[in-house]
């Protein structure tokens, strides 16, 4: 019986050798906008780093961000569906958006990305002048659809927070707590998912260095980070990770 388990494993590692075949291991795919994912100039998004707190040998990291999208653009330009088809039990979404939904929805440039505000089911319904018609949901509506597709293919989502921009008043960092944190939060409830406040953890590091130290981390503008201010960033998605301990991406975050 030894001899037969021997040679079985023989044969199962000649078999890997041979063919390349590998075990599919969990899969992170993260999804949002340019503070996620960002190759403009200096400016990084913290997904870029996220894989070098982890073990990649037992699970893998797929940045699906890109730059200038909301919640609703990127429903409409099917980036959304592509990441949906890939999905596999086991594996885990991130989802970070609020920065590019705040204009009023219309069929102008700057209308384009904006969403209703809330959680709510009301819809605005665009014409655009092809013709076609959209209907536009509010931001609660995207992120319920984003965290239903995922548990209806058995993988696991995680709703973060907005990361907290360069602006300040009475001395302290602006927070999302009012508008889409809150509602990133409410809407993560009351579907069953993972919420992780990093707009919350990382505006508390920047209320203790302040201002001076805050304005290094950022390049050009208010919202995008440089490589360091972006490293910060994926250092609090762990931290707000860790500080919830049924996640199971706990058990691939590196001592």
């Amino acid at each position: 019986m030894k001899k037969v388990l021997k040679y079985s494993i023989l044969l199962f590692g000649v078999f890997f050798i041979s063919t390349g075949w590998k075990p599919k291991i969990p899969v992170i795919y993260l999804i949002g906008d340019s503070t996620v994912r960002n190759f403009n100039e200096k400016q990084r998004g913290w997904g870029t780093y996220l894989e070098r707190l982890l073990d990649t040998e037992r699970i893998h990291v797929e940045n699906k961000a890109m730059a200038g999208r909301s919640t609703r653009t990127f429903v409409k330009e099917k980036r959304w569906q592509e990441v949906r088809e890939q999905l596999k039990p086991g594996d885990f979404v991130l989802m970070q958006f609020g920065h590019n939904e705040g204009s009023a929805p219309d069929i102008t440039k700057a209308g384009y990305r904006g969403v209703l505000k809330g959680l709510g089911n009301e819809t605005k319904v665009l014409v655009w002048p092809d013709g076609t018609s959209e209907s536009v949901h509010t931001y609660g509506w995207y992120l319920r659809q984003f965290i239903r597709d995922t548990q209806a293919k058995g993988a696991i989502p995680v709703v973060l927070s907005m990361i907290p921009r360069n602006q300040w008043k009475d001395g302290k960092v602006l927070r999302a707590a009012t508008d889409y944190g809150k509602w990133a939060k409410e809407v993560a409830r009351a579907e069953k998912a993972f919420f992780v406040d990093l707009n919350q953890i990382t505006a508390d590091k920047y209320d203790q260095w302040g201002p001076n130290r805050v304005k290094a981390l950022f390049y050009k503008d208010h919202t995008h980070t440089n490589e360091e201010g972006a490293i910060i960033n994926a250092q609090s998605v762990i931290e707000g990770i860790q500080q919830q301990k049924k996640i199971k991406i706990n058990r691939y975050v590196k001592d």
